[in-house]
Order: C-alpha cells, then structure tokens, then sequence
C-alpha cells in the first residue's frame, strides 16, 4: 500500500513530499566548538594552540569546505598530536554521509571502530537515526559529544525552520531567504538565489548543508 503525502502550501503552489517523521535539527547541538568558518580572529586567537602565524593560516583559507581542508591549512602550523588536540575546540562539522574515513578520523575520540559505525549506518537521513544508531555503541553523553563535530544536510524544500536555522551562521534574515525561494528546482537556483545575499565563498559554504530531493 503507497504511504500518503503531507502537502506543504508553498506560496501558491502545493509542494508534495512524503510522510516522514521531523528531522529534529541536522546540525548536531553545539557544546561550545567553534565552528573554523565563523570564528572571529579573536576567539581564535584564545586558544592556547594558535599562534599568530596559525590563526593567520586559518584566516586566509577560509572558508573551508571540509575537515580536511582545515588540517591542510594548519599542517604546517601545527604538529599533529597538536592539530589533533586543537579540533576538540575548533572543527568543521562534516558531512555524515559524504565524509571520507580520513574526515571521519579527525573528529576528537574517533578510532577505526567508530569510524566504521558511522560508515555503516549511511545514508543517515537524519541526525535522530545517527543517535539511534550511535547510540547502540556509546552513552548518551558520548553521542551527545559525538554529534558536535557532524551534520546530515537539511532538505531545501520541506525542512522545517527549526532544522534551517540550525546551519551555523544562519540567522533569522537568511531563514527568510532561503525559504522564499521555494521550492527549489536544483542547486544551481539556490547559489543564484542565495548569491543575491552572500558572496560566492560564503554560498560555498551554506551548500554544504543543504541538499534537494
């Protein structure tokens, strides 16, 4: 038996999607990280692992479209026993379902094991199944810790406000832009529409979080 759709009102138009449950925020909670592309120089500069020349390094490379590009820019920085204890306070949430193991492995605390349960549960369509599945392995306080440093996109066309505003960096007035754009047709639309607001760099970044079904 076919599973009934939920219609949205869109404007005008009605934009059918299928029953689901909410996804209850797509960017895990923040427990005090910084996020690499939106830390000022000044948060930056408090941590007791940069120098001037390290915080310069991450300035100038931003905005970074992966983990991997942060380690990068720091690798000559920083050593890695140092880099690795750095990102328990600075990171670039990653991609559940896209990260690659080397990504995987930088978040603080994860080994091969934990790598591989993250692998195995994809595609993870919300960050609830990735605490459900996690979950199986870890307390809910390392799950908790865990969900800091991941993301799963958010669904341009039906996600709720709630899930939106959890994109770091994005704040009411870009809420009101990215929905009045819907429904979106593909991801060429939302970095024309989007790019009316924001220089490209920072549209390169907000496309990170967003995907279309």
């Amino acid at each position: 038996m076919r599973k009934p759709a939920t219609l949205t009102l869109l404007g005008c138009s009605l934009l059918a999607t299928a029953a689901a449950q909410p996804a209850a925020a797509q960017v895990g909670k923040n427990g005090g990280v910084l996020y690499a592309n939106l830390a000022t120089k000044e948060q930056l500069a408090a941590l007791p692992q940069l120098d001037a020349a390290a915080v310069d390094a991450v300035l100038k490379a931003r905005p970074f479209l992966d983990m991997l590009g942060l380690d990068r820019a720091l690798a000559g920085a920083l050593a890695p026993e140092r880099r690795k204890e750095l990102y328990g306070r600075l990171f670039v949430p990653i991609n559940l379902n896209t990260a690659t193991r080397e990504e995987i492995l930088l978040v603080p605390g994860v080994g091969n094991r934990m790598a591989h349960e993250f692998e195995e549960y994809r595609p993870y369509d919300s960050l609830a199944r990735f605490r459900r599945e996690i979950g199986k392995y870890v307390d809910a306080a390392e799950v908790a810790r865990l969900e800091q440093y991941v993301f799963v996109p958010v669904e341009l066309n039906t996600a709720s406000e709630a899930d939106i505003l959890t994109i770091p960096g994005v704040g009411q007035r870009m809420l009101h832009e990215f929905l009045e754009y819907r429904p979106y047709k593909n991801i060429e639309q939302f970095r024309r529409e989007i790019g009316k607001y924001v220089p490209k760099e920072e549209v390169a970044r907000l496309e990170r979080y967003v995907t279309i079904r």
